[in-house]
């Protein structure tokens, strides 16, 4: 079965009238005939019914009729939406993000390009920054929203954010839980929880970039990758973990309750940069539409917004 076939059929149906039928589809008549017998032939039913008088459909050719509506219909959104997602007008795009993005770029970006090309599904994934790159890599992302930046050719990458602060997180009984700032040298001689580096190499770098500015060794006395797990275990335990001051805002650290308190670090303070990243070898035509969306937004720093909310954290 052919869908010329169809589409042949689906015009005797209509004009019940071969001469009509035929020069609607540009056929000869004896052409419109012979695709008909061969769809009949495929389906092994009789559709159509002739006399010198009159065209008619069997029942068998009215219910076939339904179907291949059906089907022709379908065929033809496919085909125009294939058409759409090559120019970019439609499609599906996948985009991870971290706590800093989703509150200070998605937004935006997202309305802008709800705005400017309404056909295109934006899907999101809240993941860290090693996640996010591998599954950037394995192509079930398209743009990963990340701190720091790969250095390899597979990625291009453009900064968003600058200077996202790190803050130290202690349970409520630990010696700086009251608090509201404390030099980075003072985290010589403190256990530490630490998330392994793949987890996120910018942030894993900028703290340990900090103690070298300040000749001092980080004792890592646990692990935890994931950012609940490192609060769960500060609260029960005298360790210092580390968030991003965004993340310590989102999860209310220090506002109320027995958990954790986050506590700004100084001199210095570890930041990082948080960007946009996408693979060099980009096959998604939405890829570039959403890169244009976050082009129009400024470069700018977090870390105002973060401090005011410590401090209001502190005061509680």
């Amino acid at each position: 079965m052919e869908f010329r076939h169809l589409v042949s059929f689906l015009a005797i149906a209509e004009e019940l009238h071969f001469g009509r039928a035929a020069q609607r589809l540009h056929l000869t008549q004896p052409s419109l005939s012979a695709q008909l017998r061969k769809l009949e032939g495929a389906l092994e039913v009789l559709l159509v019914e002739r006399n010198s008088h009159e065209v008619r459909l069997t029942p068998a050719g009215r219910e076939f009729e339904l179907q291949a509506r059906q089907i022709v219909a379908q065929l033809e959104r496919a085909a125009q939406a294939a058409k759409a997602t090559a120019a970019g007008r439609a499609g599906t795009l996948s985009v991870g993000y971290n706590l800093p993005a989703s509150r200070h770029v998605l937004p935006e970006a997202l309305a802008r390009m709800t705005e400017r090309h309404p056909d295109i599904a934006v899907s999101l994934w809240e993941k860290r920054t090693g996640p996010q790159l591998t599954a950037l890599a394995a192509g079930s992302l398209d743009i990963a929203l990340v701190y720091g930046h790969p250095s390899t050719s597979e990625f291009r990458y453009q900064r968003l954010l600058a200077r996202v602060p790190l803050v130290a997180v202690v349970g409520r009984r630990h010696r700086w839980a009251e608090r509201a700032s404390v030099p980075f040298a003072e985290l010589q001689g403190q256990e530490c929880v630490l998330f392994a580096r793949d987890q996120c190499p910018a942030m894993y770098d900028s703290i340990f970039r900090a103690a070298a500015q300040n000749r001092i060794s980080l004792t890592v006395a646990r692990h935890a990758d994931d950012p609940g797990a490192t609060a769960h275990m500060v609260s029960v335990r005298p360790l210092v973990g580390f968030a991003s001051a965004a993340r310590a805002t989102a999860m209310g650290l220090g506002v109320h309750g027995n958990g954790p308190v986050a506590v700004r670090l100084s001199n210095p303070v570890p930041t990082l940069d948080l960007y946009a990243v996408w693979r060099a070898e980009q096959t998604n035509p939405a890829t570039a539409l959403f890169l244009d969306c976050l082009a129009s937004l400024q470069t700018r720093t977090d870390e105002g917004v973060h401090d005011v909310a410590l401090e209001h954290q502190v005061e509680q």
